[in-house]
């Protein structure tokens, strides 16, 4: 079984049986963190591969359909094409990415919390006005308030 690792997945020190992979952005993000001996020697047993912009793409377009997309980092949407194109697992704590792998039937792990129970929607709203947003914003053009990710209520 090979695991596809996001930074959580490494920084916790964990191991996983099998194969592990990674992508550059990730050992990037544990660079700039930086990285203990302990963690260095971890990352001597992950390969580290670049996903395809296919499958990148394909991430892109599902986390627009949940609303994930303003929540995902350039290295999660990384982890995601890998884990989809490979079909690994992805391992991670973080919620939107195991939201977006449910969404695309990817398998994923959590590292440290018990992981989602449902797939999730998002939308952009004002935290003034309530107004909806279609694009990623952070002020609102008709208040100035603030936008932010709200869970989209079940439909009626």
């Amino acid at each position: 079984m090979e695991y596809v690792l996001d930074t959580s997945a490494i920084l916790s020190g964990r191991q996983f049986p099998g194969e592990l992979v990674t992508v550059p952005r990730v050992l990037e993000e544990l660079r700039r963190k930086g990285i203990t001996a302990s963690e260095e020697t971890y990352l001597d047993r992950v390969r580290v591969f670049e996903p395809s912009k296919d499958a990148a793409a394909r991430v892109a377009e599902a986390a627009r359909r949940t609303g994930d997309e303003p929540r995902l980092s350039p290295a999660d949407v990384e982890i995601l094409a890998l884990a989809l194109e490979r079909g690994d697992t992805a391992v991670t704590d973080d919620y939107s990415i195991q939201n977006v792998a449910r969404v695309l039937g990817i398998p994923f792990e959590a590292v440290m919390t018990r992981g989602i129970t449902e797939v999730r929607k998002w939308h952009l709203r004002c935290t003034g006005c309530g107004r909806y947003f279609e694009t990623a914003v952070k002020e609102c053009t008709v208040c100035g308030s603030a936008v932010k990710t709200t869970r989209r209520p079940p439909p009626s």
